[in-house]
């Protein structure tokens, strides 16, 4: 990972944030944890501006989900999956069974998938592929790819801020694995909270409507 805060170094922070997460949104496998927190720590030194951060992350992440979307779109499902179990797609970590995973949480979720889905782990990157196969509406699907995107982001940038405070640079990756599986722990059971919530919400309100 420390090839990642070379590159951020020797080529713009701002730029390459945005190249990553643009990469991170297709199916290009690259983690937007060591990309988007040791930014937001070097923001905390004063030389970088961590709402620049965020919105070049997302902007990037905006434009790479778009491209996923429209080749979904226009390609049709067995194009999709047949990338997805080629050479190609191998390289990319990618394989039919994530895709499918991915179809299916939108399925279950609905079009707030693309926004929900940006918290979760494999389904991050690939939501924006049901979304184009179901021709979701554009102007929907950015809307929620921004929110969730943003959201993402903002809690990776806060975990960089703060640990710009108890961490020396050199042990700043191993802090940021340690630390990020506590995040995704957290928002997993955040979301599984609301989905349960909106379930049962759902429920009763149907049991009205069938009494009245």
């Amino acid at each position: 990972m420390n090839l990642i805060t070379n590159i951020l170094n020797s080529l713009g922070w701002y730029p390459t944030i945005f190249v990553l997460m643009l990469l991170e949104s297709t199916v290009v496998p690259v983690p937007s944890e060591f990309v988007v927190t040791p930014a937001a720590y070097h923001a905390a030194t004063g030389s970088l501006n961590v709402f620049l951060v965020i919105l070049f992350a997302t902007l990037g992440a905006d434009i790479g989900a778009s491209i996923n979307y429209f080749v979904a779109l226009y390609v049709g499902r067995p194009v999709v999956y047949r990338f997805a179990n080629s050479k190609w797609g191998k390289m990319c970590l990618l394989n039919q069974e994530k895709v499918e995973k991915s179809e299916k949480y939108f399925d279950d979720h609905g079009i707030a998938a693309t926004l929900t889905g940006r918290f979760v782990p494999v389904i991050r990157h690939l939501i924006s592929i049901p979304a184009g196969l179901a021709r979701m509406h554009y102007g929907k699907f950015l809307l929620f790819t921004t929110i969730g995107a943003g959201g993402w982001h903002s809690v990776l940038a806060a975990m960089g801020w703060y640990l710009h405070a108890i961490v020396p640079e050199d042990q700043l990756n191993e802090k940021i694995s340690e630390y990020a599986e506590y995040i995704k722990i957290a928002i997993l059971v955040l979301l599984i909270v609301a989905v349960v919530y909106f379930v049962i919400k759902n429920k009763a309100k149907k049991k009205q409507d069938n009494r009245a």
